[in-house]
């Protein structure tokens, strides 16, 4: 009876021994090493993330939105994922022992350095973020003023999080190309370099009245397709590019090299305009068409993807077909009948207009 009493003594004092340790020991997965999360980014107003190469990536919570670098608009997309990753992130477990030396080693020479500050400038909290665990388990992860990394992970999910705090200027900034909805759309004007009497410029005089100029030869005796004008004026808002290619090696010689295929200009009530001229992309190895051709389409070029100059000339960004061609509209397009019958009208083509579109047409 009485060793039964010692042994029972002995684990409740080594059960409170565990509980104060863990449970009361403010340096056992304490904030000060653990304060990975924020439950409440609503309260996040300034993001900052420095990498060891010198890159800074600088996100604000402004009025309109989340601003990058003091100078363009961010992504809302991947904002919301680093916010959600910062609410959501949970310390796992410490870096083992035997991995220790050489995950301090990587956070020194690799590491993002993360920093998050409320609306009034007050530090919320810092901490560095590196690598892949073992098996995508989480991201290693230290608080600033810390000596112990933490293995650090979403619950429930597969992967790893370093990703997310990227210091790359093309993941944060908007890719943006036109954004001028229907009601405040004035004109737009497309000119096709090969092809000019495909070029047209449509104007918004009012809600019902749209003008769409065209050489003199596509609309004799035709009317505007008041349909195909009015739904076409829709196309400009929210028209976004796959991504930048700032800096890609010999950019400039490649654009030098393939034919324009277009410029487009896009002009608001407010008097704001937009630019864009759109090259033919070489065929490459991510082509569609590189085995099998796209009819239409000049073999020599991607099917799928243009490039294009935007912002002033100061970026060149990548555009999909997918996105654009709605916007690739030819002039004869808009004094085309509505195809009711499935019958097909012969459009004349000028001689020696030197354009390359569509004979007759369905109304699409």
């Amino acid at each position: 009876m009485k060793k039964t009493l010692i042994y029972l003594l002995i684990l409740i004092a080594l059960g409170a021994g565990v509980w104060y340790f863990v449970f009361r020991d403010k340096d056992a997965f304490s904030k000060s090493e653990t304060g990975f999360r924020v439950d409440d980014t609503a309260s996040v107003y300034k993001i900052f993330l420095a990498d060891k190469k010198g890159k800074q990536i600088l996100l604000e919570r402004k009025d309109g939105g989340w601003v990058l670098n003091n100078q363009y608009p961010a992504m809302q997309a991947p904002v919301n994922v680093l916010l959600s990753t910062v609410k959501r992130q949970v310390a796992q477990y410490p870096v083992p022992q035997n991995a220790y030396d050489n995950i301090i080693k990587m956070m020194a020479g690799e590491a993002v350095k993360v920093e998050l500050y409320d609306k009034s400038g007050d530090k919320i909290t810092v901490f560095y973020v590196v690598g892949e665990a073992n098996k995508n388990a989480g991201s290693y992860m230290l608080m600033e003023g810390s000596e112990i990394p933490y293995v650090v992970q979403i619950p429930g999910f597969e992967g790893y999080l370093a990703g997310r705090y990227s210091t790359a200027l093309e993941d944060w900034r908007d890719r943006t190309v036109f954004d001028v909805p229907e009601s405040e759309l004035k004109s737009v004007s497309v000119t096709y370099s090969e092809e000019p009497l495909n070029s047209f410029t449509l104007r918004r005089l009012a809600a019902d009245n749209i003008e769409v100029d065209v050489d003199k030869a596509l609309m004799t005796g035709r009317p505007l397709n008041k349909r195909r004008a009015g739904v076409y004026s829709r196309f400009f808002a929210k028209v976004y590019s796959e991504g930048y290619i700032n800096g890609a090696l010999h950019m400039d010689s490649i654009l030098k090299s393939v034919p324009k295929y277009c410029g487009i200009d896009v002009t608001a009530i407010n008097g704001k305009t937009a630019h864009a001229d759109v090259y033919w992309m070489p065929l490459n190895k991510r082509s569609k068409n590189m085995l099998t051709p796209f009819p239409g389409i000049d073999n020599r070029f991607d099917a799928d993807r243009f490039y294009a100059v935007i912002n002033n000339f100061k970026d060149t960004v990548i555009i999909q077909r997918f996105t654009f061609d709605k916007i690739f509209r030819k002039a004869y397009e808009f004094y085309e009948a509505d195809d009711t019958t499935g019958a097909r009208e012969t459009i004349e083509i000028p001689k020696g207009g030197g354009n390359v579109y569509r004979v007759g047409g369905s109304g699409k």
